[in-house]
């Protein structure tokens, strides 16, 4: 039987379960943003916004082509992703320094609540908020059910990790909060860092095209004859053609050397750890990819794959097209991001320590 306050032995400090602390933290946080009117507002323009993009994606796909559900599953998924790096940062980054800003930091400080029974609390009520925008596009991931042709296979795959890096910016939100002392600063760092991830990442994979630029020896494709006329409508046979035996050099870019910088983007990770959609009978691979997460995922395995795959006729030779099966990248993207966003936390937790032993100028106590 548990003791009450007033019935513990003389000299015995209060206690507060571990789990009890996160959750009055987290009561605290989603009440307060359960009030806010304009968080139902900005919900319903999402909702607004992404049904009209998906709406028009389900009119301009064709049936024959690719199927317009898995597309409009897709579409919603990456929307949201990038909209939860757009809003995820104004939801978590504030969530500190708006308390000490107040005064009232202080005042949790002086409870039983430990630093990090505070950050746990409030990320955890900064990832449900973000979550909301995912919940409010359900209507639309079940229209694109009603398609029948969405890979289900991935679908939960997609949804878990787009939920995971939704709570890494949320993490990487708060780290950044507790380390800040003015919210304008925090908010501004958090989308930096997530600007770092998403376009950073992208940058330096471009500019590191230069570091890896190779000479290849290549040679021209030779087609049969009933090809090459201009009224020539049979079925065309990627594979007919044959290879020239005296080859030419040509640069090119040893792009598997380099794939690894993608590997802590969000878009990549949530696009490389779902199943693959199989490409309908008699199809090529390529046109598996559906959506924009198929075509991410496409994208980055022919980066993997390098020279080899985009030179038909690589050293006189009839290249073998197929993609090949490469290493996935998303255990190394979720690791680089996990220490990133560890480290971040881990200092802010630090700082939250009391008895601080040195404040900076301006530091508002209560």
């Amino acid at each position: 039987m548990s003791i009450s306050t007033d019935q513990r032995p003389a000299g015995s400090a209060p206690t507060l379960g571990y789990l009890s602390g996160i959750g009055t933290i987290f009561g605290l946080e989603i009440r307060q943003r359960i009030r806010n009117r304009g968080w139902y507002i900005m919900l319903g323009i999402w909702f607004v916004v992404v049904a009209a993009v998906v709406g028009l994606a389900a009119l301009s796909v064709g049936v024959d082509e690719f199927g317009p559900g898995q597309v409009m599953f897709e579409l919603v998924i990456a929307f949201v992703l990038f909209f939860g790096m757009l809003i995820a940062p104004a939801l978590s980054a504030n969530s500190i320094t708006g308390d000490r800003a107040s005064g009232t930091l202080a005042i949790l400080q002086n409870t039983l609540l430990t630093p990090g029974q505070l950050m746990w609390g409030k990320w955890l009520a900064s990832w449900v908020a973000s979550l909301g925008f995912l919940v409010v596009t359900i209507p639309l991931i079940g229209w694109a059910m009603t398609y029948g042709d969405v890979y289900l296979p991935g679908a939960p795959v997609l949804l878990g990790m787009l939920a995971l890096e939704l709570a890494m910016v949320c993490a990487l939100g708060v780290g950044v909060s507790a380390l800040a002392n003015r919210t304008l600063f925090a908010v501004m760092v958090t989308y930096l860092l997530v600007a770092l991830l998403g376009l950073g990442t992208l940058i330096a994979y471009g500019l590191s095209m230069q570091l890896v630029k190779t000479e290849v020896q290549i040679s021209n494709q030779v087609w049969p004859e009933e090809y090459m006329g201009d009224e020539y409508y049979g079925e065309w046979d990627q594979d007919a053609y044959t290879c020239e035996s005296r080859v030419y050099p040509q640069e090119t870019f040893a792009t598997d050397r380099i794939t690894w910088l993608l590997a802590a983007n969000p878009f990549v990770v949530v696009a490389d750890a779902a199943p693959r959609v199989p490409p309908p009978p008699g199809d090529d691979e390529m046109n598996s990819s559906a959506g924009p997460m198929g075509a991410i995922s496409d994208g980055v395995r022919m980066s993997q794959a390098g020279p080899e795959y985009l030179m038909p006729c690589l050293n006189g030779v009839k290249s073998d097209m197929t993609l090949p099966t490469s290493t996935p990248l998303w255990p190394l993207g979720l690791g680089i991001q996990a220490l990133f966003v560890g480290g971040i936390v881990a200092a802010g937790r630090n700082k939250l320590k009391t008895p601080a032993g040195k404040l900076s100028s301006g530091t508002r106590i209560a």
